[in-house]
């Protein structure tokens, strides 16, 4: 499959706020084991989810047992950076490397969703295969907690509280703030230590698939870095 059968743009997405975007206008759901995974639609507003795909509500409502993963394959069809996007990705590979480190494309992908008990939230695994030499392997635990609700931990007491977005028709997760655990504190970093925002676009395409669409804007450098990839979920 190539970038030019996908039928959908590829430019870069700005995000403007909503009016009352505040945790406390959201739906006060909460997880049910036997009515499914309550804790992303508890994020938003009522009207908020019931206007995405039905795929999608299904995707981030489905139920794992503790230790229990969802896995998808796909291919990723873009990943482009400027000069300080690739700066920065090969800067953050102290902490593990969560950014893609390579401008690969046309190349194999696999994402490994887990329910981790001992955080009561996921950990998200991401494979990425490389023209040469062993693939990329990023992780990151997805946690309900922090001042929106859900924060995203990459390592090395680094990560960032999230917001949970909906744009037309499309599931958002965007940077609010960084931070770092030290010694039992959270230190929120200052913007100038940032590398500006981070936005992820989860939106459903046909044939049961759906795109993955990573970007990090910067508000003097610009688009740093942005990759895009389809999965589709693996029958268990």
């Amino acid at each position: 499959m190539r970038a030019e059968a996908v039928a959908f743009e590829l430019a870069p997405i700005e995000l403007a706020p909503l009016p009352g975007d505040d945790v406390e206008a959201r739906s006060p759901l909460r997880g049910d084991p036997h009515l499914g995974d309550f804790r992303f639609r508890a994020l938003l507003r009522e009207r908020d989810w019931a206007s995405l795909p039905a795929a999608i509500r299904r995707r981030f409502s489905k139920r794992l047992p503790p230790g229990g993963s969802t896995v998808y394959a796909g291919e990723v069809l873009e990943t482009r950076m400027n000069i300080g996007g690739w700066l920065l990705a090969q800067a953050l590979r102290l902490i593990g490397g969560p950014l893609p480190t390579t401008r690969c494309v046309h190349v194999p992908s696999v994402v490994t969703v887990t329910e981790d008990k001992a955080s009561g939230g996921q950990i998200w695994t991401r494979i990425y295969a490389r023209r040469n030499g062993f693939p990329q392997v990023v992780h990151s635990s997805k946690r309900f907690a922090g001042p929106s609700g859900l924060e995203e931990y990459v390592g090395y007491g680094v990560g960032m509280a999230l917001e949970l977005l909906v744009r037309e028709g499309a599931l958002i997760f965007r940077s609010r703030d960084y931070f770092l655990q030290l010694f039992g504190r959270r230190i929120v970093l200052p913007a100038w230590l940032c590398p500006g925002e981070l936005t992820v676009i989860h939106a459903e395409v046909p044939d049961g698939r759906f795109s993955f669409t990573l970007q990090i804007t910067h508000p003097r450098f610009g688009l740093l870095l942005r990759q895009m990839a389809l999965y589709r979920e693996l029958a268990p």
